[in-house]
């Protein structure tokens, strides 16, 4: 059978839209790698101090608490777990968390309690509040070591001010920081007094952020003072307290300074909060990679909370 000629077959090419489609999509790629690469030469400086100074430390430390170390703080021996069970075999572990845990709720709530009346009185539009105002804030200027300094004094038994005027008031001299009754209270006041300014400057710019329309609104419908207030300025001030709360935790967990210089973790470690045991772990005892496995419960405990703020205290945070 003779067969005629067969013809060419054409080439199949793709549509001319579905071409642009395809450069377009390279080209697309290829301005987003452009822009990550850009992005990330601005970062990297920032990466670099991170990664040298958090991330490297928190791995190292990790690694630490799992060795016992010689007198230098060289790993010697790998333990696993052994420097967690033998911290918590011990009552100062315990002792740590209670106090760090008293030392957060004398500190934390009474730092927004006192920074919000501040905050309402400074808001008044009175004359010469701008005095009030640089008199309250004053306390940002002052470093831990100062104000420790000068509670200090005032705590002194004999040549304070604070037990004159208790005993010119015919009360008992309180000895401040020589009973283990009293010593973690006169830190958590000093510590109250050092944050009282910042936390007093964020909530009163909060406030002054609050659209006076919505004033004028409430005392048109009738609403006092206490109902604007509860109405108005507590909910638009609940994203400011959330911030305050979660910075104002984790400070207190880390506070070293006034006990150092004030207490040095006594009498009888009633101010040994944990920050400090892990010092005194590692600079005195030489015992570093157990004030690592204390470190890490620090971090963990931190992190916890962090995390229970954000997933729970947040859902009633009202943002504008």
């Amino acid at each position: 059978m003779i067969q005629g000629p067969t013809q060419p077959t054409e080439s199949i090419s793709p549509p001319l839209p579905a071409i642009a489609r395809g450069r377009g999509l390279k080209g697309v790629q290829i301005r987003q790698i452009k822009s990550f690469t850009r992005a990330m030469l601005f970062l990297a400086p920032s990466l670099a101090i991170f990664i040298t100074f958090v991330f490297i430390p928190l791995v190292r430390t990790f690694w630490l608490s799992s060795y016992l170390t010689n007198p230098l703080g060289k790993p010697t021996v790998f333990t696993g777990l052994g420097q967690y069970q033998r911290m918590f075999s011990t009552p100062e572990l315990g002792n740590s968390l209670l106090r760090s845990v008293l030392f957060v709720l004398e500190t934390v709530p009474a730092t927004l309690l006192l920074a919000l009346i501040l905050a309402v009185l400074a808001n008044q539009r009175l004359k010469g509040i701008s005095i009030f105002r640089v008199v309250f804030s004053i306390t940002i200027a002052v470093s831990s070591a100062t104000a420790s300094l000068i509670f200090m004094y005032l705590y002194h038994p004999s040549i304070g001010s604070l037990n004159y005027f208790i005993e010119l008031l015919g009360g008992t001299a309180v000895p401040w920081l020589t009973s283990d009754k009293t010593a973690l209270t006169a830190i958590s006041m000093t510590t109250v007094w050092l944050q009282l300014g910042l936390n007093t400057v964020i909530l009163l710019a909060a406030m002054q952020g609050i659209p006076e329309e919505l004033y004028e609104s409430a005392m048109i419908d009738g609403a006092n003072g206490w109902n604007r207030f509860w109405g108005i300025t507590l909910p638009f001030l609940s994203s400011t307290f959330f911030f305050l709360v979660v910075v104002d935790m984790l400070a207190a967990f880390q506070t070293f300074t006034p006990i150092q210089i004030m207490t040095l973790g006594g009498p009888a470690d009633s101010t040994n909060l944990l920050v400090y045991s892990i010092y005194r772990q590692f600079y005195f005892n030489g015992n570093y990679g157990l004030a690592a496995a204390q470190s890490i419960v620090l971090f963990i405990i931190m992190l916890l909370l962090t995390i229970f703020q954000f997933v729970f205290v947040e859902r009633k945070v009202f943002y504008e």
